[in-house]
């Protein structure tokens, strides 16, 4: 039995790193320093280490064997999931080349929400280092972000210590859409956070009127989406009077349609604050299930983020037309390889198409896949590395025990090897 210190974690994409693990063989047992999502994930237990074809158990060699032959014949293939480290990203995107598969993070619905605005007007956005030790306003739209990262707040607001900021308990929050879902926004001298709630449909122009009181245009309503617009000219005064505002917002929990608008007059109304003599940036929420790093990856790899296909012999990007899910339903796909190296949870869709699960240990299904290859998880069994959700750190994960299970940028190189 061992103890581990300065532990990295994978799970809750904002980097925490000082976990305190106990290892006694392949338990895990977290000592310090857990949250409800890192926890239940670092002490998930090993209950399969062998790969099984049709639900029968075999060798890792026959079933890295039996899904070169399903792939081999294929005309269109999914690779989907894509929930793993960067060499796990970096050798399924050599199986997609091999085998002219579309390849399609499972959160990519969401963070297209993000790409689309990128894309069309860019943004102005900063690091979690920059929020520990700059910001001294915080605006989180249309998101519980504690229950997004239980953490955050006493990683990077509520700190001690901070370069540029004598009291970082003189911080303050706004909820504008969702209400947090517990205390962590709660200031170390009892400061609640202030909260302006409306239905998650009604952001659009809840967003738009704000920016529009940011730019000093007249208002002549006094209310939208059930929020005053004395609150919303509150947080106009919030940004004016700050030295270093930020706006957070996690696109994934934008569910309604053309969410990217929001985002994009997001983003434009930060570019705006910054004409007030003052300085605000956007802090976009991801990097849980590998999206971050997926996203990364695909992008030095082929000039593009997820939603990439190969099909034609080289890289084809479409936020839309490679949707894994659409795919699938329509039948233009005929097979589906299914990657989640951390969430056991994240089961692959429900097809009739050939299947490859390469996937953490102890997933369980409705029907089994015709292959199905247990892998370790970056940052338990083996190292690597994995992106943070302000995509400027990679993080290095350490490994925590000899499992014994192979890695997914092995069992994926072995079988594009095998085609």
């Amino acid at each position: 039995m061992i103890e581990i210190t300065e532990v990295p974690s994978p799970f809750c994409g904002i980097g925490t790193d000082d976990l305190s693990i106990q290892v006694d063989g392949l338990t895990l047992t977290v000592i310090e320093h857990g949250c409800a999502v890192n926890t239940p994930l670092f002490e998930q237990a090993i209950t399969d280490t062998q790969p099984r074809i049709a639900g029968q158990a075999v060798s890792l060699e026959a079933a890295i064997a039996k899904a070169a032959a399903l792939l081999r014949d294929t005309r269109y293939p999914v690779i989907g999931g894509c929930a793993t480290d960067v060499n796990g990203m970096r050798a399924l995107m050599a199986l997609a080349d091999k085998s002219g598969a579309v390849v399609d993070n499972m959160n990519f619905t969401g963070a297209r929400n993000n790409f689309l605005a990128l894309q069309d007007s860019g943004w102005m956005n900063t690091t979690l280092a920059e929020v520990k030790n700059r910001c001294d306003f915080l605006l989180v739209v249309g998101t519980d972000l504690e229950g997004f990262a239980p953490r955050f707040f006493e990683r990077y607001l509520w700190n001690q210590e901070s370069m540029f900021l004598a009291d970082t308990s003189q911080r303050e929050v706004i909820y504008l859409g969702k209400a947090p879902s517990g205390d962590a926004s709660t200031s170390p001298k009892g400061q609640k956070a202030q909260v302006f709630t409306c239905a998650v449909e009604a952001l659009p122009e809840v967003v738009a009127v704000l920016r529009a009181l940011v730019r000093g245009k007249p208002i002549q309503a006094s209310t939208v989406g059930g929020i005053a617009i004395s609150d919303l000219q509150t947080i106009v005064d919030k940004f004016k009077a700050a030295k270093y505002s930020v706006v957070t917002w996690a696109a994934g929990a934008l569910a309604y349609t053309q969410a990217e608008l929001t985002v994009q007059t997001l983003s434009e109304m930060i570019k705006d604050v910054n004409d007030q003599n003052t300085r605000c940036s956007g802090l976009p929420l991801a990097g849980k299930e590998g999206d971050q790093t997926a996203n990364q990856v695909c992008g030095w790899t082929t000039g593009y983020p997820a939603r990439t296909r190969f099909s034609s012999g080289f890289p084809e990007y479409d936020p839309f037309l490679n949707d894994s899910n659409v795919l699938l339903n329509n039948g233009e796909a005929d097979a589906l390889v299914w990657v989640q190296a951390f969430n056991t949870q994240a089961v692959p869709p429900k097809t009739s198409l050939p299947t490859i699960v390469v996937a953490r240990s102890g997933m369980t299904f409705a029907t089994e896949p015709d292959v199905f290859i247990p892998v370790g998880t970056p940052g338990i069994d083996h190292a690597g590395h994995a992106f943070r959700t302000d995509n400027v750190v990679a993080i290095r994960l350490k490994k925590l025990r000899d499992s014994g299970l192979p890695s997914t940028a092995d069992v994926l190189n072995a079988i594009e090897r095998a085609l």
